[in-house]
């Protein structure tokens, strides 16, 4: 669908459309004109006059009146407590801000409702994305930026997450336009301060506008920009029994390749809603070497990979908020994460691709792993003396040893094992 993404340029930068064999009047297609908004709305969110969406920044505050302006566009009824708003106050004793420089900063989710209908409406799907990012890579968000030469310089955060936002703005006018006699209540959430630590969703669940066990499941957006092929991963897919089915008969019409991940805690906002006992699912399409670096800019972005999730996910969701019964959670364990603060090896970790050990996506300039001589495409069996079966395997070890230690790494490369040594930064 490359096709569209030219189009979609055009449309929003004003550029004159050019067809071959057709006329100016040629109706143009859902997918384009998808496109055309999904772009429009990408570029104001990850605009360097947004000023990286950070907490205290007059950009955060932008963006969240333009997604209150959209939900209002759409249709959706305001769900905050001020509005489409949800404000509240940053709480400096918060262990999560317990090393920034922020407290008491005013901030806010934004909340559009789509109301149900019959004896279903008391029931609530809830859809998510959270809308900020890192600003200048300063106050708060020292240490966030994985490029030490990006402080100072803003951090657009088109993939993290402008890209999940868009898609929850899609969602949402795709979804306005479909009724039926029954369908249960659909809330639309652009949760703030996710990137310091799901601070948004946590007072959402706490201070719900709609009673939480209402809720029969959450769907969560979280950088769903980067699209390779046809491969999107869908975290949470252990949550509930009814899960894999409806996303397996839903996208028999679309033949995505679908990457199912059972574990539904993950660190982004839907943990939080699963954590109350809700089923969750979320999709994101991998990391990347521009992960919370000043280099994740929109024009980086697969707008056509996002259309085609967007179009999986409203089916996802509306059959979500039709059928029947209600989803059954299932309690999954939280995979074991060893305390401590984490040394860095410099790998992007391939999230889709199946197979023991952990394969390497990218590897970042001038870190551990790259004057170690790894490369894309080796897959790490063992750091040290932890093994790595998976990207949790990573987590352990890079928490096991500490900055400075000098570690052996066991890795496959073209099938052929080997052995570097690295020393941890």
């Amino acid at each position: 669908m490359t096709r569209f993404r030219a189009i979609a340029v055009a449309v929003v930068v004003g550029l004159p459309l050019v067809a071959c064999g057709t006329t100016a009047q040629t109706a143009v297609s859902p997918e384009r004109d998808a496109a055309a908004r999904i772009s429009a709305d990408l570029q104001f969110l990850a605009d360097d006059a947004r000023e990286g969406r950070g907490v205290g920044t007059q950009g955060l505050e932008q963006a969240a009146a333009y997604i209150a302006r959209a939900f209002q566009d759409i249709g959706l009824r305001p769900g905050g407590t001020d509005g489409y708003f949800q404000p509240f106050e940053l709480d400096p004793r918060s262990p999560a801000l317990a090393h920034t420089q922020l407290g008491g900063e005013r901030v806010k989710n934004v909340i559009g409702v789509l109301p149900g209908r019959g004896h279903l409406a008391s029931q609530v799907v809830v859809i998510g994305a959270h809308y900020d990012h890192l600003g200048l890579g300063t106050r708060g968000y020292i240490g966030f930026s994985r490029d030490t030469t990006g402080i100072n310089v803003v951090h657009n955060g088109a993939d993290d997450n402008a890209s999940g936002t868009t898609a929850l703005l899609e969602t949402a006018r795709n979804l306005a336009r479909r009724q039926t006699p029954t369908h249960r209540t659909v809330v639309f959430v652009a949760f703030t301060a996710e990137e310091l630590g799901t601070i948004g969703a946590m007072y959402y669940v706490e201070h719900p506008t709609l009673p939480t066990d209402s809720a029969i499941a959450m769907v969560n957006f979280d950088m769903v920009g980067r699209m390779s092929g046809d491969s999107v991963i869908v975290g949470g897919t252990g949550s509930a029994p009814e899960l894999v089915p409806l996303l397996e008969s839903t996208n028999a019409r679309y033949r995505l390749n679908l990457v199912k991940q059972d574990d539904p805690w993950g660190s982004s906002d839907h943990a939080v809603f699963y954590g109350k006992e809700t089923p969750v699912l979320h999709f994101y399409t991998n990391l990347h070497a521009d992960y919370h670096t000043p280099a994740d800019d929109w024009e980086k972005i697969n707008v056509d990979g996002i259309v085609e999730i967007v179009a999986l996910a409203s089916d996802l969701v509306w059959a979500m908020a039709t059928q029947t019964e209600r989803m059954t959670y299932v309690a999954v364990s939280r995979p074991e994460r060893t305390a401590g603060p984490r040394a860095s090896l410099g790998t992007v970790p391939d999230m889709v691709t199946p197979g023991e050990g952990m394969r390497v996506q990218a590897v970042r300039a001038g870190t551990a792993a790259d004057e170690a001589g790894l490369k894309a495409g080796d897959v790490v069996l063992r750091i040290g003396d932890v093994e790595v079966k998976d990207i949790y395997g990573l987590q352990k070890a890079l928490t096991t040893y500490k900055t400075g230690d000098t570690v052996t790494i066991v890795f496959l490369r073209d099938g052929e094992r080997k052995e570097t040594i690295a020393t941890l930064k």
